[in-house]
């Protein structure tokens, strides 16, 4: 938990009794490598905070799925939009690993928002994080070629190349897995 302090506190400090609150409302919850966080069409009901694994975010098709949008380690995860508006979500959340996460739920933010001074800090961080994430992806998609996007990718998250299958990151910069294969031919 001492993890999710200092990634609420690299801009300011939080209290320790706005603390106290915040992580009494915490829950821990594992998912098994595979498993479905969240199916499309249900209500993103937690905030999460990964302490350890890889999350996926798809849209489900019987075809052909679409990644989108991966969250690791430290970093804050959800269906930040199902979860904001509290409406069903359009697409599916699953565990690439065995995934640890401490989650609040809306309910209990809301009530942390109100009890804290320093509650809507919390908020705030999550939704900034998730927010730099998309819209670097969506710009990319509408300016880089694909060779662009796929070096930009390895760039900034390298560990994705380790750890992500292969069909998942053709998927998230919007090609086809051998399409992916011809461009790392090309620059290797």
């Amino acid at each position: 938990m001492q993890q999710i302090r200092q990634q609420l506190e690299l801009n300011s400090k939080m209290p320790d009794e706005d603390w106290a609150v915040f992580e009494s409302y915490l829950e821990r919850h594992e998912y098994a490598k595979g498993s479905l966080i969240l199916h499309a069409g249900e209500v993103e009901k937690y905030l999460s905070f990964i302490e350890e694994g890889m999350i996926r975010y798809f849209i489900p098709d019987e075809v052909k799925e679409i990644t989108f949008g991966f969250s690791f380690d430290g970093e804050f995860a959800s269906a930040y939009d199902s979860f904001l508006m509290q409406s069903p979500c359009t697409y599916a959340v699953q565990a690439l690993s065995k995934v640890v996460v401490w989650r609040i739920s809306y309910h209990d933010l809301q009530t942390v928002y109100a009890l804290t001074q320093t509650g809507n800090n919390v908020g705030r961080r999550a939704g900034e994080g998730l927010f730099l994430i998309k819209s670097a992806r969506e710009i990319s998609l509408l300016k880089d070629n694909a060779e662009e996007r796929y070096l930009k990718l390895f760039k900034t998250r390298p560990g994705l190349f380790r750890q992500i299958p292969l069909k998942y990151i053709a998927s998230y910069i919007g090609i086809t897995p051998q399409a992916l294969s011809r461009i790392r031919r090309r620059i290797s």
